[in-house]
This record gives structure tokens, C-alpha cells and sequence, in this order.
């Protein structure tokens, strides 16, 4: 049987939760981008102030396990949930970034389908934080995060092949694409996290 000496401080689980709070956060403000009518340079203004602060909340974490001896779990598994949690505001960050910068006037409609699934990614993976302290209840979070990412996939494909139908002008095509692909890696990036947290389960149990 392994024994392990586990530290009382919460800070690591509280850092976690508060990174997974920044991409409620940040899921709210692709939703928020989504509409035509809004004034996306101010959106995209607040998206990457809440990427900034994502990332301090991340390099409190990486600072924590270089300067704590005993931490609750491997270093390499909090160093990959971290990064992991960054990557998916980092593509949440890059989509609202090029619907500004590629001056996108008009969203396929099926594209918020992908951010209600990130939005309900989001919601899950926040909830989830805290209960990595007791390692309990988590398997529904991670069956649940999968469910969504094969919808993520469904809705994907169907989305390709609507901007292949020949309703879109080339230019159009292009820099949709790009906003569709990263849509889709922050979904992708959702279930590594799932990943990564099952994985830290299966060692701690």
C-alpha cells in the first residue's frame, strides 16, 4: 500500500477553481460575441483582459508547486491540469480575437450551438474544482465533459458542411474556418482537462 503525506492547505484546489471560474467567464463572453448587433472590439477589449488575468491565475499555480515541497497530488499532473486549463482560454481568447480582426459581419447561426456546449463545459469543469480536495463524484463530470465534446464533433462536421455548400463566398469560407476549427479545439481542450482530472483520480484512489 502507498502512504502519501498530504498537505492541509487548500490554495492549490482554490487556484484551480479559480482558473476554471476565468473560462466561465470567458465562455459568457464568446456567447456575448455570437451576436451581431454587439460591439465586438469591446468584447474582445474584455475577453483578452479575462485571458490576462487566466493567466496570472496560472502562474500562481506554477509558482505554488516550484515552491511547495509536499503537493496534493504529482507535480506533473498539476503542471498538465494547469496547462491544460490555460489552453481552453487561450482558444476562447483567439476565437473572439479573429471575429474582430477578420471583421466577420454576420455568424453562421450553428456556431452558438458550439458555444452552449463550451458554456456547459465551463459550468461542469467549475463544479468540478472543488471536489478534487475529497476525489468524490467526479466520474459524472468526466462522462458528461465526453458526451459533450461528441456533440462538439456533430456539430463540427455539420458546420463544415455547410460552409462547403457553396452558400459562402471563398474569403468567407477561410476565415470562418479558422473560427470554426479553434471553436473546436477549446471543446477538445475541455475533455483533456476531464482527461487529465480522471487520470488524477485513478492514481489517488
Amino acid at each position: 500500500m502507498r502512504l502519501r503525506l498530504r498537505p492541509v492547505d487548500s490554495s492549490f484546489f482554490d487556484l484551480f477553481t479559480d482558473s476554471a471560474r476565468h473560462l466561465v467567464s470567458g465562455a459568457a463572453l464568446l456567447a456575448e460575441v455570437m451576436d451581431d448587433s454587439v460591439d465586438r472590439a469591446d468584447v474582445a477589449r474584455r475577453m483578452h483582459d479575462a485571458e490576462h488575468a487566466a493567466d496570472e491565475t496560472t502562474h500562481q499555480l506554477i509558482r505554488k508547486v516550484n515552491s511547495t515541497f509536499v503537493t496534493p497530488f504529482d507535480r506533473e499532473d498539476i503542471y498538465a491540469l494547469a496547462s491544460g486549463l490555460d489552453d481552453v482560454m487561450d482558444h476562447m481568447d483567439e476565437v473572439v480575437d479573429m471575429i474582430e480582426v477578420y471583421e466577420v459581419k454576420v455568424l453562421p447561426p450553428a456556431l452558438s450551438d458550439q458555444v452552449v456546449v463550451l458554456q456547459r463545459c465551463a459550468e461542469l469543469t467549475a463544479q468540478a474544482m472543488p471536489r478534487l480536495q475529497s476525489m468524490k463524484d467526479l466520474s459524472e463530470y468526466w462522462i458528461e465533459i465526453n458526451r459533450l465534446e461528441n456533440q462538439g464533433d456533430k456539430n463540427h462536421r455539420r458546420i463544415l458542411a455547410k460552409l462547403f455548400s457553396g452558400e459562402y463566398k471563398a474569403m468567407e469560407v477561410l476565415k470562418l474556418k479558422d473560427i470554426v476549427e479553434a471553436l473546436e479545439a477549446a471543446i477538445d481542450d475541455f475533455e483533456t482537462v476531464a482527461n487529465t482530472i480522471e487520470q488524477i483520480a485513478v492514481k489517488e484512489s
